[in-house]
């Protein structure tokens, strides 16, 4: 089973789970596990290969990561703490294995915040991507990690979440941050059928208005999808929850208490 932290709180029922992303750890939510533990029960995980959820032999033996084999991952924790439902918090590519989750067990999840979603790579993603493939065997891992997360955050006030998930990643091995990258770069035709498909599961996305990647798709799905809204936090990169953690977890907490009522 992969490696979590619980945060009880008695005078609530209600489960807050919080999905990291590629590269990260459960340590990336450390600016929201105070404000939400006030308010609800919550569930941090560490992804399999990343933070305590180390490599297992199975995994070595079989490198054919899929995301619904991850989202599996996910779904044993709850079952093993009788979790029957829950709020999800993602950012980045944690908010992709959350829709996955709701697609396959849309009973288990009461909401999505969705922090820095990934909806589509558009073509530079997408030549970024080849060019890893192409290179991954010849250039060091973390450079290739490096080059990513300042090209997705490349601006002066990114530099902290650059900086975060950069020492998060050196705490991968290779070969498990390889399966991650492949995972990926194979990743446009599940977010097109995610594009395609309303979920009919309350959801709200906050993203930066400088994340450049990502933001103009977010933007179309949320005028498609009936019950998705959209919280664009000025000045702020990718990793909204770390650079303006104030603002995302305002938003996020204002947006559960209204499904409260």
């Amino acid at each position: 089973m992969i490696n979590y932290y619980i945060y009880k709180n008695d005078k609530h029922s209600e489960w807050v789970t919080f999905v990291h992303g590629a590269g990260g750890s459960s340590s990336i939510w450390y600016k929201q596990v105070r404000s939400f533990r006030d308010h609800f029960n919550v569930l941090v995980l560490d992804l399999r290969g990343h933070g305590r959820s180390k490599p297992k032999l199975s995994d070595a033996l079989n490198s054919n990561y899929t995301f619904n084999a991850i989202t599996k991952d996910i779904i044993e924790v709850l079952n093993y703490l009788k979790i029957e439902k829950s709020h999800f918090v993602g950012i980045s590519l944690g908010t992709i294995l959350i829709r996955n989750v709701a697609e396959i067990h849309p009973n288990r999840v009461q909401s999505m915040i969705m922090g820095g979603a990934i909806l589509k790579l558009n073509f530079r993603s997408q030549v970024l991507m080849r060019f890893g493939v192409v290179f991954k065997s010849v250039i060091p891992y973390m450079y290739l990690y490096k080059l990513f997360a300042f090209i997705i955050m490349p601006r002066k006030n990114h530099k902290e979440s650059r900086v975060l998930f950069i020492n998060e990643a050196k705490k991968l091995y290779q070969k498990e941050f390889m399966r991650w990258f492949k995972l990926a770069s194979e990743i446009n035709p599940l977010l097109r059928f995610f594009r395609l498909n309303d979920i009919a599961i309350p959801t709200i996305y906050i993203m930066g208005d400088q994340d450049h990647l990502f933001l103009p798709n977010v933007k179309k799905v949320v005028q498609q999808h009936q019950m998705a809204s959209l919280r664009v936090i000025p000045e702020c990169g990718h990793v909204v929850n770390v650079e303006q953690s104030q603002v995302f977890n305002q938003a996020s907490i204002s947006f559960l208490k209204t499904l409260q009522s």
